[in-house]
């Protein structure tokens, strides 16, 4: 309600409750009207400059502030000094956004921390474990390397190969990174997608046999499938989908790649038949060093980045991947590219 019409119904009150009062005593309608116009008059008169200039101006004041601070410095520049024709109820739905909007955004805060101290936590741990077993492994190799070289040796691939998980923990945390703060550019190409999965699946064929799994097409692509993208880092994308699957997957399993052609994307998705993930796990999947099975993960080897690393490639391609899954059916992961005319 604006200001004048708030003045205006309580002045008409007033006054209609002074002409009531003179004509009880009076019993003229004459006088009844007098009072009643010098009341209305006087009273909307002292009536507004008192709500305009002790509580109206303090409530454009607060209006004002908020409303500019929600907008931000430079779109308030933009516009100037907004004031709303109808601040008092402006101002009751703008405070109820505004604390809207702060919950949110502390809410958004306690999960970062959240994130912030587990991601820590992680990386700690992720460390600590090579960092102490090249310790124990170099202790022992100073007792042994004269008077048992044999077990020496084996002691120091041991170490050697904990110094290598190392490496790959800081590659992959290095390329998380990177592709956060934009330092990996995205360089984009047009490509074949069906000949790139071919070329990742004859890569890891090796890796597959090994489990006794099977990588292949759902459909058999004839005709290119072209896509706009950095080659490279959707070959990762590739390679880290399928590693995982092969890794987690089951003896004799099969990890199969299909392809959607939607309006001006591409949607990509790999499928294997394995145990499956509980619903409760999907969410965080794509989290850093986030495991389902901690001790299995451990035995499969991986930085637990793999997901992670994913999800911000094609997230630098402006692209999505989301996974469903059902246990004991299996899991699937899907991703978009941009389709290439």
């Amino acid at each position: 309600m604006k200001l004048s019409v708030l003045v205006l119904f309580t002045a008409l009150a007033v006054a209609l409750s002074i002409g009531m009062v003179n004509f009880y005593f009076q019993h003229s309608l004459y006088y009844l009207a007098i009072s009643f116009g010098v009341s209305f008059l006087s009273s909307f008169l002292v009536f507004y400059y008192l709500l305009e200039k002790y509580i109206y101006t303090k409530i454009k004041l607060i209006y004002k502030l908020i409303h500019n601070l929600k907008l931000g410095k430079d779109l308030k520049d933009a516009l100037g000094e907004y004031v709303s024709p109808d601040p008092i109820n402006d101002v009751e739905q703008e405070v109820k956004e505004w604390a809207g909007a702060k919950k949110k955004e502390i809410d958004l805060l306690k999960k970062q921390e959240q994130f912030r101290r587990e991601f820590l936590s992680n990386v700690s741990h992720e460390f600590k474990t090579p960092l102490f077993a090249i310790q124990g492994y170099v202790e022992t190799l100073q007792d042994c390397i004269v008077d048992d070289p044999e077990m020496a040796m084996k002691f120091l691939k041991k170490a050697e190969s904990n110094v290598e998980r190392l490496s790959y923990l800081i590659n992959d945390l290095d390329v998380i990174a990177k592709l956060e703060t934009g330092e990996a550019p995205i360089n984009y190409l047009k490509f074949d997608f069906v000949q790139l999965a071919k070329e990742v699946m004859e890569n890891l064929e090796d890796r597959a046999k090994a489990k006794n799994i099977k990588l292949f097409f759902k459909d058999k692509y004839t005709a290119i499938t072209p896509v706009m993208a950095d080659r490279e880092k959707i070959r990762q994308v590739l390679i880290n989908l399928m590693v995982n699957s092969i890794k987690y997957g089951i003896e004799s399993g099969e990890t199969a790649i299909k392809i959607f052609e939607l309006h001006d994307q591409v949607l990509i998705e790999v499928t294997d038949n394995g145990i499956g993930i509980e619903e409760k796990h999907l969410l965080r999947l794509f989290e850093r060093f986030y495991r389902i099975d901690t001790h299995r993960a451990r035995e499969v080897g991986g930085t637990g980045l793999g997901l992670a690393i994913v999800k911000h490639i094609l997230e630098a391609h402006q692209q999505t991947i989301s996974v469903r899954s059902t246990p004991g059916i299996g899991t699937t992961f899907a991703f978009t590219l941009q389709k290439a005319g």
